[in-house]
């Protein structure tokens, strides 16, 4: 009799993060799937400006209408010198979190097959024919299921793959004076100091008075929010800027790593997001990755009407590279700036942005990698040469 009263849907999305939305949205946009009935569940209720994403495009998107503010022009810098990088054919984009969840849930409110629930789910559990899905409230049952609930243990109990954090604070900052250049973004300012990791400060200025002043790091622990802070206060010190005020905070980590996530994949679930390994593994951003493996997602869902969740996922030699740099990082942390500060010093920055969309040929791949220390590269190599073979991780 209990079973009866279970809500069946053709899809379920366990969390509502950037993945989730960005496919549902594009499920919506397709056309494709108006008879097919989606579930989102998600215990946030999506109303705060939680998050900053960003991304470097050539042309305009479907997030275009919500894009803060575009950078023609970004600076990168050292403690020994500054290079003005001309992005021309792209552009950095902004995109503030509240805007994008706006943006999407006004959309997918206006298609009643969508149904979004605020329930923290607490169950999955999947059968030869459907999946189950237990929130705190209610049950569920679902042809397939997309899973976007990040577990940080599945790649941090294992020794097997490097896991590192792009861990930060930011601090949106209202000055007195016109302090900012609001034509450029700092891309990365390695001047201040390491303390033997890879640290390096992040600036948006969306005008003269107004701009994210955020002090990240790529290591393996995270600081308290105290020392964060600290830092970015003392950056700001030394830029001559006194008198500000904060209007906002943000605070985040996102995982590096090369881990398999797609191994956790089944027949009717499939691993999304970060919990899917769409992370930028040696970069830790997001935006662009998720962009892309959503609109691939939404073409393999509408491909056939019975598929298999395993054959989604297509792995490619960039995340040989992202691996390498994991590997250097992970054993040798303050490495991380001259890395860095070698493929920005002379290098093409349009080719580099489009080596790290993946989407460079293989001699171009070459220009790029010539560009970095070779010693730690080649130490990495024979050390993740000998990791795939010994654990038989080509797979």
């Amino acid at each position: 009799m209990q079973s009866s009263q279970i809500k069946h849907f053709d899809y379920i999305f366990t969390g509502t993060g950037l993945a989730a939305l960005m496919t549902v949205y594009k499920m919506v946009l397709s056309g494709n799937f108006a008879h097919k009935s989606v579930l989102l569940l998600d215990q946030d209720v999506k109303k705060t400006n939680d998050r900053t994403w960003c991304f470097w495009e050539k042309e305009d998107s479907v997030w275009s209408p919500i894009v803060l503010k575009k950078w023609d022009s970004a600076l990168f810098a050292n403690e020994n010198f500054k290079r003005d990088l001309n992005l021309i054919p792209y552009q950095y984009h902004q995109i503030r979190g509240l805007d994008f969840y706006d943006f999407v849930f006004e959309e997918l409110s206006k298609h009643p097959n969508i149904t979004f629930l605020n329930e923290k789910v607490t169950n999955i559990n999947e059968l030869e024919t459907h999946v189950f899905v237990g929130s705190e409230e209610n049950r569920y049952t679902c042809n397939y299921l997309l899973n976007s609930i990040y577990t940080s243990s599945t790649a941090l109990s294992q020794m097997k793959y490097p896991v590192l954090q792009q861990h930060f604070v930011g601090w949106y900052v209202k000055t007195e004076k016109e302090v900012f250049n609001p034509e450029q973004a700092t891309f990365m300012d390695f001047s201040v100091v390491q303390k033997g990791n890879t640290r390096f400060m992040y600036v948006l200025p969306v005008s003269k008075t107004e701009a994210l002043v955020e002090y990240t790091l790529f290591s393996e622990k995270l600081l308290s929010t105290a020392e964060y802070e600290n830092e970015i206060q003392i950056y700001l010190e030394k830029r001559g800027i006194e008198q500000y005020e904060i209007v906002e905070k943000e605070q985040g980590s996102i995982p590096m790593t090369c881990y398999p996530f797609w191994k956790k994949n089944t027949k009717r679930v499939l691993n999304i997001g970060t919990a899917g390994g769409w992370t930028k593994a040696s970069t830790g951003y997001t935006f662009k990755s998720a962009d892309k493996k959503s609109t691939d997602l939404v073409e393999f869902l509408y491909s056939s009407s019975s598929i298999k969740m395993t054959s989604f996922h297509k792995r490619s030699r960039f995340w040989f590279y992202d691996l390498l740099l994991l590997d250097i990082l992970y054993r040798h942390n303050e490495l991380g700036s001259g890395i860095f500060s070698s493929l920005f010093k002379k290098g093409d920055p349009q080719l580099i942005f489009k080596f790290l969309d993946e989407e460079t040929s293989l001699i171009e791949d070459v220009k790029v990698i010539l560009k970095c220390p070779k010693v730690p590269f080649i130490k990495a190599l024979f050390r993740v040469i000998f990791l795939l073979n010994k654990f038989n991780l080509n797979q």
